[in-house]
């Protein structure tokens, strides 16, 4: 990669571009992990940053946590009998409630281990 630079005053400034990618979306849990880099792992940041591979980090680890939410979703309702269709026409509340909680174990375990993970 060849550098060049413009000079303003008595300064070589470098011409730094990035470059035009297809972005995708980046979902909340992506969002925590900037956070997190800018944060606790500011190496880690800068690098990406400058290699232009940012975004698609945050874009890897959006889908990673996605998935993990919906598998982890998946085994709950299959494990529970509460969670069924037959359950949750029954009684609606109690359905809802567990949901929910299943819901925030299932957060409480991504951002644990995917997003404020030590080894990033």
């Amino acid at each position: 990669m060849k550098l060049t630079y413009t000079k303003v005053g008595n300064y070589l400034l470098p011409n730094l571009t990035i470059k035009n990618q297809n972005y995708k979306r980046i979902n909340k849990y992506g969002l925590l992990k900037l956070q997190y880099l800018k944060r606790n792992n500011k190496a880690f940041y800068t690098t990406l940053l400058m290699k232009n591979e940012l975004t698609n980090y945050l874009v890897s680890v959006s889908n990673e946590c996605e998935n993990k939410s919906n598998n982890l979703m998946e085994q709950f309702k299959k494990s529970d009998k509460l969670l069924s269709e037959k359950s949750r026409e029954i009684n609606q509340l109690e359905w809802t409630k567990l949901m929910n909680n299943y819901n925030n174990i299932a957060e409480a375990i991504i951002l644990n281990e995917l997003i404020y993970n030590k080894n990033v």
